[in-house]
């Protein structure tokens, strides 16, 4: 009867349920990505907004997303041609991009204005006796090489004199809400001209928003009758993403580019950036600073490796002392600016059958508005106890 009883434990022992293993899991901190450098000039001024990107750069990026030098009022230089280039389209709509315009015939007067204005060293565009061109042909020469007898010339033709159109501009510049420009003439020659970064990047906002504006301010060069081939003096074009606006060169220190770029940095949507640098040394240097301000933007977003195939992120531990680990199923990464904090959460299943490569899990990360995750499984084989550990723990057993 003893060994009848001794056998029947035996067998009770070795086929009773085992206890389930312990799984223990925790994903691993994730050190975030190294946080942005935004390149500003150390002297003048830089006003740059984002808009796009508020996800990642926070609510207040497309208001002033980074700044040096102040808001202090500063010479406009040639970006009062915009302006004049806006306030003329505001009193002489053109019907798209595309739309030539009214032919305009340049007078006597509008032809004279070449000499003058090349005795003081001012960019000028040739102006035959006797030109006739359309509206649009006539702002595009004023706008890419920045020539300042169509300036006026436009100026005249758009509003009777330059004094009107002086008045024609204050009176747009105070209905557009920038307060804080000031406009003397149409070509930006006189000093007093000037406006404050904050004005400028609202100005730019309102070109960039323009079809007529935009499509000019982004183009290259264009042959027109009379003045030839006229050249952009933004030579950030299509650097960066640059799509526009316009420079500024009263000499050295007094150099300015207004900007817009379409940035890509590898998340949904490209950034729209609007931005001015007002007070630069030279024309090249000028370039640079832009260069230098887009540049730290893209750099600030990267890729953050949050996880590598095979990475443990727990165990499985049985009561017998069979041990395998828990791991990442495959390699993740996240795109993220600067040093945005990476949250990172592990959610576990219990296992089915204990086997090498069950997944039993994922783990999210998450930065920002972006989540990356990844399957967790089951590292080893879990060896099934002894006779003898069965037979010794029959406390342990279903």
């Amino acid at each position: 009867m003893v060994l009848a009883g001794g056998g029947g434990y035996v067998w009770w022992a070795s086929s009773a349920a085992l206890p389930a293993p312990t799984v223990t899991s925790e994903a691993s901190a994730v050190a975030p990505g190294a946080p942005a450098a935004i390149a500003l000039p150390s002297e003048g001024a830089m006003l740059v907004s984002v808009a796009g990107g508020e996800d990642y750069l926070g609510p207040d990026a497309a208001g002033a997303f980074a700044s040096s030098g102040g808001n202090d009022p500063r010479p406009l230089a040639s970006v009062t041609k915009l302006i004049t280039a806006m306030v003329v389209l505001d009193a002489h709509p053109l019907d798209g991009p595309n739309d030539p315009g009214p032919t305009i015939s340049f007078t006597e007067a509008d032809t004279d204005l070449y000499d003058q204005f090349y005795v003081q060293g001012v960019t000028i565009a040739r102006m035959p006796d006797g030109t006739s061109m359309s509206q649009r042909d006539a702002m595009a020469t004023m706008l890419l090489p920045s020539a300042s007898n169509y300036a006026v010339a436009l100026a005249r033709w758009g509003f009777g004199s330059e004094g009107a159109f002086v008045q024609a501009a204050r009176s747009w510049l105070s209905a557009k809400g920038l307060n804080d420009t000031r406009i003397v003439d149409a070509t930006g020659v006189d000093e007093r001209n000037s406006s404050t970064p904050g004005d400028l990047v609202a100005l730019g906002r309102l070109a960039a928003a323009d079809p007529v504006i935009a499509t000019l301010t982004a183009t290259r060069s264009i042959s027109v009758v009379g003045p030839g081939t006229v050249t952009n003096t933004n030579d950030l074009l299509g650097t960066l993403g640059i799509t526009g606006l316009k420079t500024g060169n009263l000499g050295d220190g007094l150099f300015n580019l207004l900007f817009t770029s379409t940035l890509d940095v590898g998340v949904s949507g490209p950034l729209k950036i609007t931005g001015v640098r007002m007070g630069g040394a030279t024309h090249d240097s000028t370039d640079a600073d832009v260069r230098a301000l887009l540049q730290s933007i893209e750099d600030g977003f990267h890729d953050v490796s949050v996880g590598r195939l095979g990475d443990e992120v727990g165990t499985i531990t049985t009561p017998w002392g069979s041990t395998a680990t828990i791991v990442l199923a495959k390699n993740a990464a996240l795109r993220t600016w600067s040093d945005t904090p990476v949250a990172a959460s592990l959610v576990t299943v219990a296992p089915r059958s204990y086997a090498d490569g069950e997944v039993v899990g994922t783990v999210t990360w998450t930065a920002g508005p972006n989540t990356a995750s990844a399957d967790v499984k089951i590292s080893g084989t879990i060896e099934e106890p002894t006779l003898w550990w069965r037979l010794t723990h029959p406390g342990d057993l279903g």
